[in-house]
């Protein structure tokens, strides 16, 4: 576990970053509020559903779907925490796909507050990394497992030399 934090999520505010400085997004397209708790091989973030138009529909929801979305940030966040500790750039990882996506709900409500885990179970040689994910929140429950591609340096792989 991460040393600022501990297991009360309540010194969440000790922690040393803020959430846009660990993410590749910026600006409206970073979802995520907080991180809650920190380790080797896990990160617990909490949002808010926002109605800012750009997931959400006319009633002011954010389809479930976006739920894959709120997970990816979140291992992002835990990529970008990582990358900083080893002094590294924040990088692009790439989502493959997701196994078995399974959300209670059809919609998160607006201004819903939903915490999402990330556990890391898989990481290749070749860089290739497995993510748990479990997304919560009242009355909802989101589960799925993400693969990503997360190489060391995504403009030389996008460049094609990183094979």
């Amino acid at each position: 576990m991460c040393p600022c934090l501990s297991d009360d999520a309540d010194r969440a505010a000790d922690f040393p970053y803020a959430v846009e400085s660990l993410l590749p997004q910026s600006g409206r397209m970073v979802l995520i509020d907080k991180v809650l708790d920190t380790g080797d091989n896990h990160i617990t973030v909490e949002l808010s559903v926002r109605d800012d138009g750009l997931f959400s529909g006319p009633d002011g929801s954010v389809p479930a779907w976006v739920g894959m979305e709120y997970m990816a940030q979140a291992v992002a966040a835990y990529s970008g925490y990582h990358r900083k500790r080893r002094g590294q750039p924040i990088d692009l990882g790439f989502l493959l796909g997701t196994r078995h996506y399974q959300c209670s709900v059809a919609s998160f409500r607006r201004g819903a507050r939903l915490t999402v885990r990330v556990d890391k179970i898989i990481e290749a040689a070749n860089d290739m990394v497995v993510f748990d994910c479990r997304l919560e929140g009242e009355n909802i429950r989101a589960d799925s497992k993400l693969n990503l591609l997360m190489p060391q340096d995504s403009k030389k792989f996008l460049a094609g030399k990183g094979l």
